[in-house]
């Protein structure tokens, strides 16, 4: 069967353009025009100087001068205008591609599960949306129609060099060809394959940037330096590498090409002196060569153009390809028959993942379960596969083995947004947007009441940072230097997960970045949360989870134990062991020997 040809960068991009497609054609035809138009001024300066030779000495018969003079201005204003008007129609068409293109970025984001983003990478995710987008705008809108123009113009110079004089001509056409041939020597097939490291040293940077900015209160605590952040330094050194390395590959070739291009003249003036050997130049050869020196900046800029234009399209066939591994992902399959659960009590069974496919699995052959109304408390050493399970439960990702069910329903088979209104979870490390109070709750019930947000706020104990805020629930975060600690973030996004009312909560490490002022009202907060709640509650804290009804302790993802508190102590195990380093931990003092 044969293989379907894959569709050009250009014709993907017109995909995106919709009704203004049409403007990108016409920003084309316009260019092209302007092609020839750059050359006319020239012309017309020619005759003012051959008009001005053949008539010397007699200058006063030379009665066309200021008819040229006019007409190189003319075609100068007019070369203006159709290039601006170019410009504006492959500008507009631009901004609808890039616009739509973020739109489609966007909208397939939001339907990917939420693992999909910690995989990639937040920094390699967002380099995609804002700057390949924004890539092919600047190709649309500059790079397309300049390399029309860079087409179009060296044909119709040639043309004219021939017309005028062949030998001077050929004499141009020497520095022309030598350079397009360093050209192809620096951006022969391999140039893609350097494009692609390039982009993907910008991404690792990226990625490993956002990762450094991250852990700055850490560096500044201990006293350390970017060094420290070793996958961020050999990110920064590895795009060093690469830079120097492929900048010296093409040293030579981009020398000899800036060589080439500048040298016309050098074949003018040797042609004319050949030409004129052994006497007086003619009229009809110094009037030639003035022409073709008067066009040889021209070959110099033409040039130069058509230098980048391989560059800038290989730039949009990877700045597309890097949108298309986004938009390639696959959102998680939806059930044809939606069912919707029968209570909210949960059944993790035989569940494997792996992270990547040939990665140690995640989790292994785990199975748990709640009842409902019940809490469950998660705990075990860090990877052991804690919030693997319970983003399972909120299908941040599919199980490979096993199943996971919600009310006797496995979550593949419930709606997605059934299943948002069944889960509520409440992260680590909970992101407010850069707006009031009463919109960020609003997120979990867009149609809630002011009196609904006031009973939630209250609920989550909230009450002493609306007091002290400008505007209570309707000041906007981030302005006017409103800002919020961590644990009373975490309070505000507490308040809207009660305003949500799910039946099943996932508390993973809430109160993490809490104070110990904080963590008690988190905790008032928490017993508002779980009322008539299934809870899993993923906890380091020991002490906030010794209530709970069942406590499953995970080792390498595989259950170790299970039981209450004080079943697990008994037992002498992995929980017990914890549960005497935590308790080691809290009553540490500072100038205790050890």
């Amino acid at each position: 069967m044969k293989e379907k040809k894959k569709p050009s960068a250009f014709s993907a991009l017109m995909d995106y353009a919709g009704g203004h497609k049409a403007l990108t054609y016409f920003s084309l035809i316009l260019s092209a025009i302007t092609g020839v138009l750059a050359l006319m001024p020239f012309v017309y300066l020619w005759r003012i100087i051959k008009e001005v030779i053949e008539v010397s000495p007699n200058f006063s018969e030379a009665v066309n001068i200021t008819y040229n003079g006019r007409m190189a201005v003319l075609f100068s204003l007019i070369y203006m205008l159709v290039y601006f008007g170019a410009l504006m129609c492959s500008h507009l068409s631009a901004f609808r591609v890039a616009g739509n293109m973020k739109k489609d970025l966007l909208h397939h984001i939001a339907k990917l599960p939420i693992g999909f983003a910690d995989e990639m990478g937040s920094g390699k995710v967002r380099r995609i949306v804002t700057e390949a987008t924004s890539s092919t705008e600047t190709m649309l809108a500059h790079n397309l129609p300049d390399m029309v123009q860079a087409i179009v113009t060296p044909i119709a110079m040639v043309v004219m060099l021939f017309i005028y004089d062949w030998r001077f001509g050929l004499a141009c056409l020497v520095p022309i060809i030598s350079a397009f041939a360093m050209t192809f020597r620096m951006m022969g097939p391999k140039m893609a394959e350097d494009m692609r490291q390039y982009q993907n040293s910008l991404e690792s940077m990226s990625n490993e940037a956002v990762e450094y900015v991250r852990g700055i209160p850490v560096v500044k605590t201990f006293g350390q330096t970017v060094f420290s952040f070793h996958r961020f330094k050999k990110s920064i050194d590895d795009y060093g590498d690469f830079c120097l390395k492929y900048t010296f590959e093409c040293r030579s070739s981009m020398v000899l090409f800036t060589m080439f291009i500048n040298s016309a003249f050098a074949f003018l003036i040797g042609l004319a002196l050949f030409l004129t050997r052994g006497g007086a130049a003619t009229q009809d050869i110094l009037v030639n060569f003035l022409f073709y020196v008067i066009f040889t900046p021209i070959i110099t800029t033409t040039m130069m153009r058509v230098m980048f234009m391989s560059e800038n399209s290989l730039k949009i066939d990877d700045a597309m390809a890097r949108v298309n591994s986004i938009l390639d992902i696959k959102p998680l399959a939806e059930a044809k028959e939606k069912k919707t659960p029968s209570g909210a009590f949960v059944e993790i069974k035989n569940v494997t993942y792996r992270y990547a496919e040939n990665a140690n699995p995640a989790v292994k052959n785990l199975s748990l379960s709640s009842d409902k109304d019940q809490i469950v408390a998660l705990v075990g050493p860090s990877g052991s596969g804690k919030t693997t399970a319970a983003g399972l439960i909120s299908r941040f990702f599919d199980v490979q083995e096993g199943s996971v069910t919600i009310g006797g329903v496995d979550v593949r088979e419930i709606g997605k947004d059934e299943l948002m209104n069944t889960v509520s979870y409440v992260f680590q490390d909970s992101k407010l947007l850069k707006r009031s109070i009463a919109d960020n709750l609003r997120i979990a019930k867009p149609d809630a009441e002011d009196e609904e947000i006031h009973n939630a706020l209250k609920a989550a104990q909230c009450d002493d940072i609306i007091k002290r805020l400008p505007q209570g629930v309707d000041t906007v975060l981030g302005s006017e230097g409103t800002y919020l600690s961590g644990g009373e973030q975490q309070r505000i996004a507490i308040a809207r997960a009660i305003l949500k009312k799910a039946p099943v909560v996932i508390l993973d490490e809430a109160t993490a970045f809490a104070d110990p002022e904080n963590e008690v009202l988190v905790q008032k907060a928490f017993m508002e949360l779980t009322k008539n709640s299934t809870v899993i509650m993923i906890a380091h804290r020991l002490s906030t989870i010794r209530n709970a009804d069942k406590i499953y302790v995970l080792d390498h993802g595989e259950v170790a134990e299970s039981g209450r508190h004080e079943e697990l102590l008994e037992k002498n195990g992995l929980y017990s062991s914890m549960w005497k380093e935590y308790k080691s931990a809290i009553s540490w003092k500072v100038g205790e020997a050890v």
